[in-house]
């Protein structure tokens, strides 16, 4: 259904923007073009107006690849070390039941992690413990399934205290509500250091 494809597309972006490597979109893919790009023709910029729900969702995959590409400029650990194999570690990356990938992005030991949680189904998974790489404070740093986007805005906390619980080889633990096909991506708060 319509509302799957939209998340599906939401959840893929910030999988492969959250990911080591360089970024591939086709012209069109950052407003969820329905019909193949033409180069003879323009971006279907027409499916951005309107007020019905299938505009909303294309203005929101549009706010999504903005504030994905945002985060990607402010963010040190997810382009500084995008080539180094220090840059990146699996957190989960074997859950083929619940189909949940967690990874971590590392700039260096002056900049913070990056953490991103992948929920690849329509089922939300409660409660979702995965290992983290430092204590303390975690904030929601972008939701694939916010309102803003056009999803569907399943309760998520905006902030999560690292728990002494070490889980999936790091040393600390988060858990976490995680919404139905979508990626959370956490931070360490510096403001809680």
């Amino acid at each position: 259904d319509n509302w799957r494809q939209y998340a599906n597309l939401r959840t893929y972006l910030a999988f492969m923007w959250m990911h080591p490597g360089k970024k591939l979109l086709f012209m069109g893919g950052e407003l969820a073009q329905a019909g193949e790009w033409n180069h003879d023709g323009e971006l279907d910029w027409q499916a951005l107006e309107g007020h019905a729900v299938d505009g909303l969702r294309h203005r929101g995959v549009q706010a999504l690849v903005r504030d994905l590409n945002q985060l990607y400029r402010d963010e040190p650990a997810l382009h500084r070390s995008d080539t180094a194999a220090e840059g990146f570690a699996w957190i989960v990356g074997d859950d083929r039941t619940q189909s949940v990938f967690v990874f971590c992005r590392f700039a260096d030991t002056d900049a913070m992690p990056v953490v991103a949680a992948c929920n690849f189904t329509p089922v939300p998974r409660k409660r979702y413990r995965f290992g983290a790489p430092r204590s303390g404070r975690w904030r929601v740093v972008l939701n694939t399934d916010a309102a803003a986007y056009g999803g569907s805005a399943f309760g998520v906390a905006d902030v999560v205290d690292a728990q002494s619980h070490p889980s999936h080889g790091q040393p600390f633990s988060l858990e976490l509500d995680l919404p139905p096909l979508a990626t959370v991506v956490l931070c360490p708060d510096p403001a809680c250091d």
